[in-house]
């Protein structure tokens, strides 16, 4: 086995090395099939090498607490991913030789053969054996046709095909089942980059998902005709609208005996002359004009430091516009202040119109509510904002928006 794959992966490191610009497009066609068939033989052959070594022990052996942490670290999976592998290497290799056959044959991919896998264990569990081989030659003959999602959907009804009289039973414990796996698949996982960005990846069981959706879907509207933002932008956007939220409720528990808290730390002198970059308790990098936006916001502990690094303000948590005077601002503002939005006031930042660090003033006065979008673009467009004679926020567009720069107010949010 060992010399076969040394030579099919000499012979796959040709093909990446071929320049695919020069072949017709029926060859490229068939290209993409043959690719396709050898990647899930190969699958074949990977689990069966998985099984065996979980079989011997030898991830144990060499120190790994599992199987599944051995592959994390000699792959450099994800444990959930791992832990899919190894367990699907035990389920075809118990009981799903047809499966794994197929998988070999290259008849079915990876996700159906996990499919597959799944719904014949269930089958197993309530019809028996011989309604399980009646399932696997079904459900193989249904992923000609179908991808694994869609076979995963009609594999709850497979029993009305293969024992009829036991049919709605089945559908019940196959419903069970699967919300069994999602209990077990559930996962998250927050992956630094070089950068100082974060990539979230997980599956969420329904539940999550359902809360998740709810949470964000209102906030995942476009903000108006101009808004530029794609659908991937806007629900990263509305997820940071629900942390900000979450912290500003005040009801999460502590972390470390402080309540849940960003900590920005940053040069006294470059937060209030913007020429210096701001850090993160957790290590990420901010930009000088991110951190000062986060200092308009009531659930930040800033840790000022002087040119020699001392501590000059640490500790001293600012719930800079908050109590009454935050109530007052909402009575006020009834939400976002800028000019069309309908954000209400609990996704709205207090914004100093006079920065703070400035020397600005903590008062209704010197605030307005905002959004988190316009909280940002604020401070990163050449938009301005004051109050009115009357004690109400107007905002002054930019010149090349408006050459006269006629100030413009909300007027979604009027009560009269």
């Amino acid at each position: 086995m060992v010399e076969e794959l040394a030579q099919a992966e000499a012979a796959v490191a040709a093909c990446a090395d071929t320049a695919s610009w020069a072949l017709a497009e029926h060859d490229l066609v068939t290209a993409l099939d043959a690719a396709h068939r050898l990647e899930q033989r190969l699958a074949a052959v990977k689990l069966t090498v998985i099984r065996e070594l979980d079989g011997r022990g030898t991830p144990t052996a060499q120190g790994a607490s599992s199987t599944s942490v051995w592959l994390r670290e000699r792959l450099r999976l994800t444990v959930p991913a791992a832990r899919r592998l190894v367990d699907l290497a035990a389920a075809l290799d118990a009981g799903n030789p047809g499966v794994r056959q197929a998988l070999a044959n290259a008849d079915i991919s990876l996700d159906q053969a996990r499919v597959i896998a799944d719904t014949v264990d269930t089958v197993q569990n309530t019809a028996g054996s011989e309604a399980a081989d009646k399932a696997v030659g079904v459900l193989i003959e249904w992923a000609g046709q179908f991808d694994s999602t869609l076979l995963r959907k009609l594999g709850t009804r497979i029993l009305d095909h293969v024992a009829p009289d036991i049919a709605d039973a089945a559908a019940r414990a196959a419903l069970e089942a699967d919300a069994r796996r999602a209990t077990r698949d559930r996962h998250l996982t927050l992956s630094e980059q070089t950068d100082g960005r974060l990539r979230l990846t997980g599956t969420l069981d329904a539940e999550t998902a359902g809360l998740l959706r709810a949470a964000i879907d209102p906030l995942t509207a476009p903000a108006g005709p101009d808004d530029a933002r794609s659908p991937g932008q806007r629900r990263h956007d509305a997820l940071t609208d629900v942390c900000r939220l979450a912290l500003r409720t005040g009801e999460l528990p502590e972390n470390g005996g402080d309540p849940a808290q960003i900590v920005v730390t940053t040069g006294y002198d470059g937060l209030t002359r913007q020429l210096t970059a701001g850090a993160l308790d957790i290590g990420q990098q901010l930009t000088a004009e991110t951190v000062r936006r986060l200092a308009c916001d009531a659930a930040v502990l800033p840790a000022v430091l002087g040119g020699g690094g001392q501590v000059l303000d640490v500790g001293r948590q600012r719930r800079l516009i908050t109590g009454p005077l935050r109530r007052a601002l909402v009575l006020r503002d009834s939400g976002c202040a800028f000019p069309g939005c309908d954000r209400p006031p609990r996704w709205c930042d207090a914004h100093h119109i006079h920065h703070w660090a400035d020397g600005g003033t903590t008062s209704l006065d010197n605030a307005v509510l905002l959004c988190g979008h316009h909280h940002r673009h604020l401070h990163h467009s050449d938009w301005t904002v004051q109050l009115a004679a009357d004690g109400h926020p107007q905002f002054i567009p930019p010149a090349w928006l408006d050459p006269e720069q006629i100030p413009r107010r909300n007027h979604f949010h009027r009560r009269t």
